[in-house]
């Protein structure tokens, strides 16, 4: 899928979410999606986090 498409898809979620439950709600909507996608970037291997979180591997 293309990304403009998914963009597109996502401000139509935002905005309905705006219309029928305040911007408060589409905020914490906006929060999810973005915390959602970091997420599926990491599990693809595109993000690595370790050089954020430390290399564990050689200390104890």
């Amino acid at each position: 899928m293309k990304m403009s498409t998914v963009g597109l898809f996502v401000g139509l979620l935002l905005g309905a979410v705006l219309v029928f439950e305040g911007f408060g709600a589409m905020l914490i909507v906006a929060l999810f999606g973005a915390i959602g996608y970091v997420a599926a970037k990491v599990m693809e291997g595109e993000i690595d986090l370790n050089h954020y979180l430390g290399n564990r591997s050689g200390r104890r």
